[in-house]
Formats: structure tokens, sequence, C-alpha cells
């Protein structure tokens, strides 16, 4: 290649990029997440799920290389909580940005990492997109700051900003789409076929439920909308009809199945994909006005200055962070097998509802010097909602047993071997044996290789529920 054609290649590239776009949809999109973070935080007071959920477990369940995160007790992480109202009702004012964006940031990802079995794929998004604000200057227009800073005031922002934006969300319904496509998703109809049964109770839409077909139309419409979704959104003229079926999907998953604030984040999530202007648009219109007398600014596309060399070091951030979104969710491969069962690589992959698994745990502690054996039930150290989550996970039974292992070494019975009689159902179908019995899980160590002790998934097909009986009758293969 030229020195010419490398320097007009490059030229538009940055056209592509610092090209000013409106300020207004990100400024929307700001004001949305930051009216979501105050919500939800609020919720988890209200209902005392602060309680439940971090305070009350005497153990957490930790990250690998994130053990030294400590769980904090009452009334600090009930603080924790209110200062993420408070920091919402910031970023939604654009008051103190740049701070209010790093604190939120921190304070959200800290909250994620005090207990895995807490773990939500769309509070993951919500750490992703509020590291991303940090670098965004949604607060140039329609904030406090802006009022208060005259000079800070802009009504446009690079389109690097909206381009980087998209390209989160797009990784979120891509990667969720391509998790449904499985057999026991496309073909066999589960894990939906299993949870619309269970809502067959529901008025108007119960007995409707309970048809066979429809956990087929349901499959097949996810799997559908997520991998297409994004295509539309981006289609101008196909947009407004798009964001109509987002709000109507998220809607009915918010009503079929208990996905907390799930559908509220990617319906707001979704507005990264409209047109720059639409919240000035959408003003002129109920006000009365002609669009064209609506805005009095116009945004320059040419005399771009020339970028600079830390502008290449932030485009190769932004390059290798999106490398790291596209290898994280694929690493699951590396492992072979299925995903849903051994559980390696399923988490930070989108892999929204897409399996529903139950176990039963029971730990065997032997001491080898006498002899002695117990048999130890995990409620003696978990909450209810941790031993659900654990149960199925083999990295939080491991990390279980080791902490059975030291309780038990604690009290004076020298170093003990922990086993594990762990069986589980995957997607319905009969319970089947997760973690081989024989392997002493007190001397294993977690990390990022395969695990040897995960036995094999089941091959065999998932269970039929009888669509014309509201009991939970199964059906063999």
């Amino acid at each position: 290649m030229t020195e010419q054609a490398r320097g007009s290649r490059n030229e538009r590239l940055w056209k592509l990029l610092l090209a000013p776009r409106d300020i207004a949809a990100l400024a929307a999109f700001r004001v949305a997440l930051g009216v979501l973070i105050t919500v939800s935080s609020i919720r988890f007071l209200a209902y005392g799920w602060v309680d439940v959920l971090f305070v009350r477990p005497r153990f957490h369940f930790s990250y690998w290389g994130f053990d030294w995160v400590p769980a904090l007790p009452a009334p600090w992480m009930h603080l924790v909580f209110a200062a993420l109202a408070v920091l919402g009702a910031f970023l939604a004012a654009g008051l103190f940005y740049r701070a209010t964006a790093v604190l939120l940031f921190v304070a959200f990802t800290y909250v994620q990492l005090v207990d895995v079995s807490n773990y939500l794929n769309h509070y993951y998004l919500v750490s992703l997109l509020l590291g991303l604000l940090v670098f965004v200057p949604a607060h140039r227009a329609f904030s406090v700051d802006a009022w208060r800073r005259p000079a800070l005031r802009s009504d446009t922002l690079p389109a690097w900003c909206t381009l980087l934006l998209r390209f989160q969300v797009t990784v979120v319904y891509v990667f969720a789409g391509l998790a449904k496509l499985t057999s026991d998703w496309l073909v066999h109809a589960q894990p939906l076929n299993i949870w619309l049964s269970a809502r067959t109770s529901l008025p108007w839409v119960g007995p409707l439920l309970e048809q066979r077909w429809v956990a087929y139309a349901a499959a097949w419409s996810g799997f559908l909308f997520d991998t297409t979704i994004v295509a539309f959104l981006l289609s101008r003229r196909l947009r407004p009809f798009a964001y109509v079926v987002v709000i109507v999907f998220h809607a009915a998953t918010s009503v079929l199945f208990p996905i907390g604030m799930f559908p509220f984040i990617m319906v707001t999530a979704a507005l990264v994909f409209f047109e720059p202007s639409w919240p000035r648009r959408m003003v002129a219109r109920l006000r009365g006005l002609p669009w064209r007398d609506a805005v009095s600014w116009t945004p320059r596309t040419t005399g771009l200055a020339s970028p600079g060399w830390k502008a290449w070091v932030a485009l190769g951030a932004a390059v290798a962070y999106g490398v790291v979104q596209l290898a994280v969710p694929l690493r699951t491969h590396l492992y072979g097998g299925n995903v849903l069962w051994h559980e390696q690589g399923m988490r930070f992959s989108w892999r929204v509802m897409a399996r529903e698994k139950n176990g039963s745990v029971t730990f065997i502690v032997r001491a080898p010097g006498t002899g002695r054996e117990w048999h130890v039930s995990p409620s003696e150290h978990l909450t209810r909602l941790q031993e659900r989550e654990m149960s199925v996970q083999p990295d939080l039974i491991l990390q279980l047993a080791r902490h059975i292992a030291r309780d038990f070494e604690s009290r004076g019975h020298g170093a003990v071997e922990v086993r594990a009689d762990v069986r589980v159902s995957l997607n319905g179908r009969s319970a089947e044996v997760l973690v081989d019995p024989n392997v002493d899980l007190a001397r294993e160590r977690d990390g990022l290789a395969p695990k040897a002790w995960i036995l094999p998934a089941p091959d065999s097909p998932p269970i039929r529920l009888r669509p014309t009986l509201r009991t939970a009758r199964v059906d063999s293969p």
C-alpha cells in the first residue's frame, strides 16, 4: 500500500470516528441509565435484598482472582446502595459527571464482585456501560454541569461515542442469540416449555401457555429477535417499528418471567441505536414546532483536526476493548463440551435465560488420620439462594468444599478430605452426577484451566411436559 493510499484510508477512518453528532441522544441515554440505577438501588433497600444477598450470608463466593474483595457488614453495605441511588440521580442530572461516572462504575462493580452467586447478565452490562460513560462526555448538554460551566457546553459529540455504545449493546444481543442456537432451545423448546408450563395460572394467557406450540413459538421468536434486532435498529426506516418490538418483547418477558430490571435495562440500552437528534425531534413535535425550527445549531463536518498520538493510543485501547468483549464470550469453546453443564466460560458470555438447572449437593468430609466421616449439608454454611446457585455451578461447589475443609481444620480435625455427591438436572432431564465423587475437592485449585473433575454432560434429550395438564407431569422421551 502506497503512502498516499494509507493516508487516505486513515483520513476516512478519522473522519468517521470524529465526525460531530448531536449530543441529545447520548444525553437522553445518560438520563435513562441514571434513573434506572437509582430505582434499582432503592428497590434493593426497600425490599430488604441488601440484607438477604449481602449481609446475612456467612460465606461469600468470590470470582477467581478477586477473593480479596470484602463483603461489607451492615450498615456499610446499605450505605453503598444509598450512595448508588444518589449517584444515579447525579448521573441523570449530569452533576459532577466525571467523578460520578467513576464512582458509579467502581461502586456498582464492587457490588457485583462481592458474591458470585448474585451474578446477573444485565448488571454486568450496566457495569460495562458505566465504564464506557467514564470516557464519553455525555454531560456537555442537558446537564447541571453544562449549566454551571458554560465553557463545557457542546451540542455535538464525536461519532465514536455512539459507535462504542452501539458495539457494546450489539455484542449482548448477538451472543444472546447465538447461545440459543442449540437443539435444546430450537428442537425441544427447552427450557421455555418448563418455564411457561409453570405460569399457567396467569390470567388470560395462562391456558394458552399449556400448549406446546407456544413454547416453540417463543423459543424461535427469542432466537430470531436476539440475532436480528440490531440490524433492524440500525435501519433508519425500520428503527421505530423495531423499537416497538423491543418494548413488546421485553414487556412480555417481564410479565412471564421474574427477571427484575433486565427488560428495562435492555429497552434503555436500545436507545443508542436511534438517530442522534431524536430527543430534539420529539420535543419539537410535542411543542408543535417544525423540526427545522427545533434547533439552532449546525454540526460542522469539515475541518477535522489531524489526530495526534494520543488519539491513536485511544483508538488502540478501544480496539483492545472490543477484542476482549468478543473473546470473553467465545472462550467457552476452548473447553469443549456443553457449557450449560460444565459452566466453564458461562459467565460474561451473554447466555441469557439459556438453561434451567436444579441440583442437590452433599459434602462428605473424611479425616484420614482417624477414619471419621461426616456428611455436611450446604445449608449449614449458605443461605437458600446461595445454595440454589452453588448446587449447579462446579466452581462454586469447589469454593464451598475448600471452605468446609478449612472449617474442619480450624476445629482441630487436621487436614481433611472433602468429596461431593452432586446430582444435577439440566433442562428437565433426569438428574445426573456432575462432579467426580472420588476427587478430593479440598486439594483442587480454581483457575482458568479445564476442570477434569467435572463429568461429561448427559446426552439424552430433555423431557416433554404434557400440555393438557396443569400439574407437572413428565413424559419419557
